[in-house]
């Protein structure tokens, strides 16, 4: 029975995790005490699906309109072209390696954070947030600074004949930079409202440590970490400030996706330039599906759990 209970409150801090709290609205709005009046419903609704239409839904729709202004024909030319083509490849390029990269970063350090008690704690947690407080552009200028021809490193780099700003290793820096808090931040308030007992258990009953990890651990936070992997890599395909600033922008080899449509644009092609972006507006639906059923199989889990407690 214990077993069971734990087993439920895992997969509740991970529906939790996932931004579902149940039915708690439909039983706000069945009390009278707390129930809205009709007119303060409605204007939070106007005012939501508002800015819903203005700031997302047409912007979207925009994209998509342009892009196909001129026709299939026009529309394919501008995804075939070479310099695309070599965008999307570097833009793959660099969210293949940043994702796994990441993945393996967020578990390490929510592991550490959620089941370890050490000095400096509360200050790891900081650093990992400290992409989401700095601008792009100025971890871009951090790089430069370092590996650039005049920064820290940059004549043994230059001796060495090793390329890594204004190179594809540059960008990979930068995507890596700025996508890394992503899975750490959704395990490691998972990982802390599980607890350690599931693991304690394993280890007493004989458990090693890889062990422990996948089939334990791995499946508690399964659906924690398939939504932090997903965010990371929308954020790696679409990241402009950082990449911008250590690609170069040389056509053909430095070019992500969004640094090829800012320079498709620039150069007043307005329908190759929205058909690329048509591309990152794909990638941010499937992301939102993929992003859907996660969450809908988190909250299925949740409702299977309480079942069996029951």
């Amino acid at each position: 029975m214990d077993g069971e209970k734990h087993g439920e409150g895992s997969v509740m801090a991970g529906a939790t995790s996932l931004h579902f709290g149940g039915d708690h609205s439909s039983r706000f709005e069945s009390k009278a005490a707390t129930r809205e009046a009709p007119l303060v419903k409605w204007t939070i609704l106007v005012i939501t699906l508002s800015f819903f239409v203005i700031f997302l839904l047409m912007p979207l729709l925009a994209v998509f309109v342009e892009a196909f202004r001129k026709g299939w024909q026009t529309y394919l030319t501008a995804l075939v072209d070479p310099d695309a083509l070599s965008a999307i490849k570097l833009t793959l390029i660099a969210a293949a390696i940043s994702v796994p990269l990441n993945l393996v970063f967020g578990v390490a350090a929510a592991w550490a954070i959620a089941k370890f008690e050490f000095r400096g704690k509360q200050f790891l947690i900081t650093l990992i947030d400290l992409p989401f407080s700095v601008s792009p552009v100025v971890a871009g200028l951090v790089f430069v600074l370092i590996f650039g021809a005049q920064g820290w490193f940059g004549t043994l780099l230059a001796d060495s004949s090793i390329r890594i700003i204004f190179a594809v290793p540059g960008i990979v820096l930068a995507t890596v930079f700025v996508t890394f808090p992503f899975v750490a931040r959704e395990l490691i308030p998972l990982m802390q409202a599980q607890g350690k007992e599931e693991e304690e258990a394993a280890v007493v009953l004989g458990a090693k440590g890889w062990q422990v990890f996948w089939y334990v651990t791995l499946p508690n936070i399964k659906w924690g970490l398939m939504y932090g992997v997903i965010l990371t890599n929308a954020r790696a395909m679409g990241e402009f400030g950082a990449v911008s600033v250590v690609s170069g922008h040389i056509r053909g080899q430095t070019n992500t996706l969004p640094l090829h449509v800012e320079i498709l644009y620039n150069e007043y092609q307005f329908s190759a330039a929205f058909a690329v972006a048509s591309l990152l507006a794909l990638l941010a639906l499937v992301t939102l599906v993929i992003k859907n059923w996660v969450e809908r199989r988190a909250a299925q889990s949740y409702k299977d759990a309480q079942e069996i407690a029951s």
